[in-house]
């Protein structure tokens, strides 16, 4: 009887095992993990207060890193090396050796994206409790070190890619103000210096080269009544004083600004918030959540997305400071209303092409060829911020919004968020057609 107790249960706990290691890979698949790791970067992002270009460079790469060690857990997906130009060599897990690669996937991408900001006291209590909710999966602890250790390396794989950028050489550089007429200056309330002058010297992942869409000039300078630059002064400056109410909430939810600078009486203090990409990537995580998509699906999600926003910003610098176009708020001021003010505080870069135009649209041409033309949802990124969510048909009526809403704001003129707009479709098409994740 002894014997036959001790026999049910040995057989009681092998069982148990056995179903633990069966089950533990399904519960450490849950994409929650990548998107809670999403929003985990995007915090730092804001703390460090990295300017729009430079986040979009931090969430490419870990998002690609993410999506590389994930590709080992699915036989249908491929990896994109030899797909991208100088990207190959990454770490390879060993065989016969047992992973799970959707922890492997989240570590990278959190390796990647610590690497690639500067406060990593952010992330130590995530972190902890991060580990503490993997292990409550059951995974065996050689499994998770293991997998551990091979998103590291894939990190450090997908790093050394990265540091053959550029950015480096652009640490540090300035753009020299010209006083030209029409040309761009600084603007009010601090004056900043201009942003990321040079990125358009960054390598880009998708684009043979960063004028390989290249944009119709803006209209030419030209304060005469009648003049085609006079009627878009006019339609900005009209716009902001007659602003509705929603017209006014649509450019405050898109605001986007990681650095808002606020004046009272002698104090001047900041307000932290999101990057445009940093927005567009929450839309990512909250819709795949919404659908239900699988983390090999969200991590392709949020690499393809990352890179057409990255080539995106990149296409989109190489204009602005290809034009150097004045600012709405500098000209009004000086010819037409010295107390006119616009709704959005203008940000320290010059005018033409439109970044939101740009990477939005870039950006909805990617999730509407993953995942359909007529997915309605409710983005809810901006309740941080004292912002309610808002509604849509899809990801092409979002991203309308988006570039809409710096005409409200008054930074920007119509022809700078159409072609935009339309420079930033061609990109995200070209990524999706470019970049095969199906095999």
């Amino acid at each position: 009887m002894k014997n036959i107790v001790i026999a049910f249960i040995a057989s009681s706990i092998l069982f148990s095992c056995s179903k633990g290691n069966k089950d533990y890979q399904m519960a450490a698949a849950n994409p929650e993990f990548l998107i809670r790791s999403e929003v985990m970067l995007t915090e730092s992002i804001i703390h460090d207060i990295f300017a729009p270009p430079v986040s979009s460079r931090i969430y490419m790469y870990a998002s690609l890193a993410a999506y590389e060690a994930a590709v080992h857990g699915d036989s249908t997906y491929r990896s994109l090396t030899g797909q991208i130009k100088g990207f190959s060599n990454v770490a390879q897990p060993e065989k016969g050796q047992e992973y799970c690669f959707p922890l492997a996937s989240t570590r990278a991408f959190l390796s990647v994206g610590k690497k690639l900001t500067f406060a990593q006291e952010l992330y130590d209590e995530f972190e902890k409790k991060l580990e503490e909710d993997y292990k409550k999966t059951g995974i065996p602890d050689d499994v998770y070190e293991r997998s551990i250790a091979f998103g590291d390396s894939v990190a450090a794989s997908v790093l050394k890619f990265a540091g053959k950028d550029h950015y480096k050489q652009t640490r540090g550089l300035r753009y020299t103000v010209t006083n030209e007429t029409g040309k761009w200056a600084p603007t009010p309330p601090a004056y900043l210096d201009a942003v990321e002058p040079y990125w358009n010297t960054i390598r880009p992942i998708v684009m043979d080269t960063v004028s390989q869409f290249p944009m119709p000039a803006p209209p030419a300078f030209d304060l005469k009544a009648g003049s085609a630059y006079h009627k878009e002064l006019m339609r900005t400056y009209e716009t902001v004083k007659n602003l509705t109410e929603e017209q006014r909430n649509i450019a405050n939810f898109w605001d986007c600004n990681p650095f808002k600078m606020n004046i009272t009486g002698h104090a001047m203090f900041a307000t932290k918030k999101m990057s445009p990409g940093g927005h567009w990537l929450g839309i990512t995580a909250q819709v795949a959540r919404q659908l239900k998509k699988t983390h090999i699906q969200v991590a392709e999600a949020l690499a393809l997305s990352s890179i057409a926003i990255f080539d995106g910003f990149i296409a989109c610098w190489n204009e602005k400071y290809k034009y150097v176009t004045i600012r709405p708020e500098t000209v009004i001021n000086a010819s037409i209303d010295k107390a006119w003010l616009p709704v959005l505080q203008t940000p320290p870069f010059p005018e033409y092409s439109s970044g939101h135009s740009t990477i939005s649209r870039a950006a909805a041409e990617v999730l509407t060829k993953l995942y359909g033309d007529k997915v309605a949802f409710s983005d809810s990124t901006e309740i941080p911020y004292g912002l309610p969510p808002r509604k849509f048909t899809s990801f092409i009526q979002a991203s309308d919004e988006a570039s809409i809403s710096r005409l409200y704001g008054g930074i920007h003129f119509w022809p700078a968020l159409d072609n935009g707009a339309k420079q930033g479709a061609k990109i995200g098409l070209l990524t999706v057609e470019k970049l095969k994740t199906k095999k």
